[in-house]
């Protein structure tokens, strides 16, 4: 997928994890969901407040002017819709946004495109594709529609806000019809770690303890068994970082809002006392800056791909069953 226009030199895919000048980044205990009357809380995060948080985002006078990251990851979730070599008649976008994936799509992949996403004011703004399309106003945990409807869904940067991950990805299994396919996208768990970082030590430095400002998210590790358990088959799950340069710390504060990507957990401290802001961008730029003073924001992306079981489709051969051994291999050309 191109880069976002004007964004080419703060703006590049990363081919490693790096944590920061010779080290690792501090880990910090305390990044939990929250305490609870009985030691876990089901419910990590305030879904009505990010209903607000993403129909706030989408009323700014310029909103495409934060959808850089959503249209390059948008677009590599298109990419491997056009990797599968058929043609979809029906598919769901879940928590489509402005249709950061649909803009890319074309009729001879997708014929018909349903948008799904928890802020109206988004789907308001949906960007033009020559696809047909129709927009429902629905929570991702809890899809509106009929077992084995859709033969494709797709999800960009929208599921690690939900409270029940397992049980979204049971919905999606259930609206896909057998043999259909579910390609997504979301952030990983090293996102943001050098805001995050700095923003803890500021908060041990100024304040003696922390609270957790960025929204915890799920570990690679678990993905896959997720998708295993929601009944999904064939599975696929790889991981990107991407990296984007800003001027400062508060620049990229303002650009999650614009997004909508501010903390809505339910256990997030409501005020950041000026020093302890302050204190957090001086070790943001030194701990993380570059020499031409700008300090990069690294986002890791999930991507996965997950099929519904269906008696035609390929499977692995049995234990034992193969005819020639690896140890061959060195005579294949005598054997040919």
């Amino acid at each position: 997928a191109p880069l976002p226009q004007g964004l080419g030199s703060r703006f590049r895919r990363r081919p490693g994890s790096r944590r920061g000048p010779g080290g690792q980044c501090p880990r910090l205990p305390g990044l939990t969901t929250g305490p609870s009357p009985n030691g876990f809380n089901p419910a990590p995060f305030d879904r009505q407040l990010k209903r607000k948080q993403k129909n706030w985002a989408a009323l700014q006078p310029e909103p495409a002017k934060y959808d850089y990251l959503r249209e390059e990851v948008g677009g590599r979730v298109a990419d491997r819709v056009f990797d599968i070599t058929r043609t979809f008649p029906l598919a769901l976008d879940v928590g489509c946004g402005s249709g950061y994936i649909a803009q890319y799509l074309n009729k001879e992949t997708v014929e018909k495109l349903f948008q799904v996403d928890m802020a109206e004011n988004a789907l308001k703004n949906t960007m033009e594709t020559e696809i047909p399309t129709v927009s429902v106003v629905a929570d991702e945990e809890f899809l509106p529609f009929k077992e084995d409807t859709f033969d494709l869904v797709v999800s960009s940067l929208s599921l690690h806000w939900v409270n029940d991950l397992p049980r979204a990805f049971r919905e999606i299994h259930q609206v896909l019809k057998p043999d259909g396919v579910f390609i997504g996208a979301m952030f990983g768990g090293e996102t943001l770690y050098e805001l995050r970082c700095s923003l803890q030590l500021a908060e041990l430095e100024r304040e003696g303890g922390f609270s957790p400002h960025i929204s915890p998210f799920t570990d690679v590790t678990d993905l896959g068994h997720l998708l295993g358990r929601a009944g999904f088959n064939t599975l696929t799950v790889d991981t990107d970082e991407i990296q984007v340069n800003y001027p400062g710390m508060f620049e990229i504060m303002e650009d999650l809002k614009g997004m909508g990507e501010s903390n809505c957990s339910w256990n997030r401290k409501p005020i950041l006392h000026r020093e302890t802001m302050l204190a957090a961008a001086a070790i943001y730029q030194e701990m993380y800056g570059s020499n031409d003073g700008s300090v990069p924001a690294t986002f890791e992306i999930y991507y996965m791909i997950g099929w519904k079981f269906q008696e035609s489709q390929a499977r692995p051969a049995q234990r034992g069953s193969a005819t020639v051994s690896f140890g061959d291999l060195a005579k294949i050309n005598a054997l040919i």
